[in-house]
């Protein structure tokens, strides 16, 4: 099929800056794209060609919009999947596949999953009400403090709770959820593998995340981390190992845990581009999104190699400010060197809402850890 310049239709099932970036890259090969998110504001309304207002958990409206593309892949993982198995099963190209999406949509059988492939993970247990977690502790079968994770529609930090003591428990929705064992690690880490359908696999280089103690969000992606090499090569394995067991196309962002002991636990994956691979856009040979496309047009997946360091610093909104957003000191950081700043495109701010990022490239990682830091303590996102 001829992508460039042609009547070929790529579909993309949500709007956010995910999508956006995305588009940067399609827009670079001229692929016709269409978009369908809820909001009219979205991100992605200013760059692809055709924007649908819909409701990506509305099974007509998925459904009506996959019917009217070439091919279907998506940008955030809360989608209604029966919409895309109906259209699979009528033979469109829909990636990642359905019975990949359908295991890392629900964290329960995400972990049952790793448990029946072998897959290293923190011990776990299943609930299907968050109030039987109670009895669990009655029985001192569960022990604080634990983590508390929504099977379902958890992102951005939202639906992950430690839980230190009973009174935390309070307030916390009442569906299908898992408990994980607290892990002692020394780095939370992730590889993103490149995979497309002929079955090429690829994997960028492993990554350090650093997160935000109180929201639960990355705050700066070190790449490449500052591990031994046999751990990072231990890391890249098993992330092979999830990739081909199961089957996914496009990327599969695999985010893990590095143990006092030095073993790898799989965390949880996405399948799409995802926060750890924003740094590949100015540093790598091939960034992220131009990868994603590659690989769900099943063209040849291009190289994943870092052309220099990179530091991710996420700009989230400050905490008390609401409203229309205000970047403030942008150009102080625009005067630090290897600095390049990347706004979504949203208007209105909230505390800890994901609003941009900066990517800082350096020969040096540790003096590119540096300014990432003068970075974060720079610009402030605010509202009027």
């Amino acid at each position: 099929m001829d992508y460039f310049s042609s009547d070929f239709k790529l579909g993309i099932l949500g709007g956010g800056q995910l999508g956006k970036m995305m588009l940067y890259e399609t827009r670079k090969f001229d692929i016709h794209t269409k978009v369908m998110d809820a909001s009219i504001e979205a991100p992605c309304n200013i760059a692809c060609n055709e924007f649908i207002v819909g409701d990506l958990l509305d099974y007509d409206a998925v459904y009506n919009f996959g019917k009217k593309v070439d091919v279907l892949t998506i940008e955030i993982e809360n989608v209604n999947i029966e919409a895309l198995e109906k259209l699979e099963n009528e033979g469109l190209k829909v990636y990642p596949p359905t019975n990949a999406l359908r295991i890392i949509q629900n964290k329960a059988k995400q972990k049952l999953f790793y448990i029946d492939n072998d897959i290293p993970t923190a011990p776990f247990s299943r609930y299907a009400y968050a109030s039987e977690i109670k009895d669990s502790i009655e029985h001192t079968t569960l022990m604080f403090p634990f983590v508390w994770k929504s099977a379902q529609f958890g992102y951005d930090g939202q639906g992950v709770k430690i839980i230190r003591s009973i009174e935390d428990l309070e307030g916390l929705p009442q569906g299908e959820c898992i408990t994980e064992e607290q892990i002692p690690f020394k780095n939370e880490l992730a590889v993103i593998v490149a995979r497309n359908f002929t079955g090429d696999i690829i994997t960028y280089p492993v990554v350090e995340m650093e997160f935000h103690p109180e929201a639960n969000q990355v705050e700066y992606v070190i790449c490449p981390a500052r591990i031994d090499d046999k751990v990072a090569q231990k890391a890249r394995d098993i992330a092979l190992r999830v990739s081909k067991k199961i089957e996914h196309v496009g990327l599969l962002a695999v985010e893990m845990f590095q143990t006092q002991e030095d073993e790898i636990l799989v965390n949880e994956v996405a399948p799409r581009p995802h926060n750890s691979g924003h740094y590949s856009i100015e540093a790598s040979y091939t960034n992220q999104f131009e990868q994603h496309i590659r690989a769900i047009l099943d063209l040849p997946l291009g190289k994943t190699n870092s052309k220099v360091a990179g530091i991710m610093v996420n700009l989230v909104g400050a905490e008390g400010h609401t409203g229309d957003v205000v970047y403030e000191n942008m150009d102080a950081i625009l005067k630090m060197e290897g600095v390049t700043p990347h706004i979504y495109g949203k208007k209105q701010t909230r505390p800890f809402r994901k609003m941009g990022h900066v990517t800082v490239v350096n020969e040096n990682i540790e003096e590119a850890r540096k300014i990432a830091q003068q970075v974060k303590e720079t610009i402030k996102v605010i509202s009027k």
